[in-house]
This record gives structure tokens, C-alpha cells and sequence, in this order.
């Protein structure tokens, strides 16, 4: 069975999360936003110690990621 992806409708959701976020961060008092991103990172944060991944394994994987990505404007 294969899946289909519709980039376009994928670009439209991500822009208007974006915009949707923006908007509440403008309306919402620094003191409020600030803290939910210090929970999103320290959550972050966490989640990166319990890793059972060593730096040199991660580092190797996201190389080979890199390495994989073709971008179609790029010049290789």
C-alpha cells in the first residue's frame, strides 16, 4: 500500500501553524510564553540524555542523512 503526500497541502498546514503561533506569541505576556518554552526545551533536553545513542553513533547518522538529502536548487 502506498502513501500519498501532498507537499503542497503539507506546506500550507505547516504556514498556518506558524502563523497561528505567532499570533499567540505576540498576544501572550513574555512571562507566559517564555515558560512553556522552557518546558519544551527541558523536555527536549531530557529526552536527549535518555538517548541510548553515543554522540559519535548520532553524529555518523545524521551525516549519512545529510549525505542522502538531493535538494533540487542545490549545485551537486
Amino acid at each position: 500500500m502506498e502513501l500519498a503526500f501532498d507537499r503542497q497541502a503539507a506546506r500550507k498546514e505547516r504556514l498556518a501553524f506558524v502563523r497561528s503561533y505567532a499570533a499567540w506569541v505576540k498576544k501572550t505576556p513574555n512571562a507566559e510564553w517564555s515558560k512553556n518554552q522552557a518546558v519544551l526545551i527541558d523536555s527536549l533536553m531530557e529526552n536527549a540524555r535518555n538517548m541510548p545513542l553515543s554522540a559519535r553513533v548520532y553524529l555518523v547518522r545524521v551525516a549519512g542523512r545529510k549525505g542522502a538529502r538531493r535538494h533540487p536548487h542545490s549545485s551537486r
